[in-house]
């Protein structure tokens, strides 16, 4: 999945869960926790195998099931410190979403299920050059919008728009979480 993917997917499963759970809408800190969680495992792994060749695969430390214990655990003991909980529960959706999107995303484009991707280091799927982050970023991207502007409407395609479309519809919905926040500061407005 691209950033702005993993962003939208995790956002639209906090914010169900945050309904369903609390009956509330998302707020500020924790979506911004959400962001963070849902690029977390590429901003790791991508430098790691792409920039500094220290794992073969970009779906590598961070990406791992068997890494991701740990660090939700470190995370839970970090925002029971803080006194602020609910920001592991904010941190394990984004983080988890991460994971799973990157399981299940491939299935759209045909290329069935990625186990693989969550894996390392018993299973790891094949490695990128060590050409760095731009330049590994930028030929999958010129693929990405290969594959998005010839494939005709495809369910790839549909799936893009179906995922934009629910994403900003709930960001609305919610009151623009983190946007709203940052608006309100720079204009010196309290919350009204």
């Amino acid at each position: 999945m691209w950033p702005w993917e993993h962003l939208a997917f995790g956002y639209v499963c906090y914010s169900l869960a945050v309904r369903v759970t609390a009956g509330e809408r998302p707020r500020g800190v924790a979506v911004a926790v959400v962001a963070l969680a849902t690029l977390l495992p590429d901003l790791v792994d991508k430098p790691l195998s792409w920039t500094l060749g220290v794992t073969a695969t970009g779906y590598s430390v961070v990406h791992s099931l068997f890494v991701a214990p740990f660090l939700l655990a470190g995370v839970a003991a970090l925002t029971r410190r803080l006194d602020r909980p609910h920001l592991f529960a904010a941190f394990a959706v984004g983080y988890l979403s991460h994971l799973l999107g990157d399981v299940i995303y491939p299935a759209m484009r045909g290329d069935g299920l990625w186990v693989h991707a969550v894996l390392w280091p018993v299973m790891e799927r094949e490695g990128a050059p060590v050409d760095g982050v731009l330049t590994n970023a930028s030929r999958y991207f010129l693929r990405f919008l290969h594959d998005l502007l010839t494939g005709g409407l495809s369910g790839f395609l549909l799936f893009e728009l179906a995922l934009v479309t629910a994403v900003t519809v709930l960001w609305a919905v919610d009151g623009f979480p983190v946007a709203a926040g940052l608006y309100r500061a720079v204009t010196g407005r309290g919350r009204e």
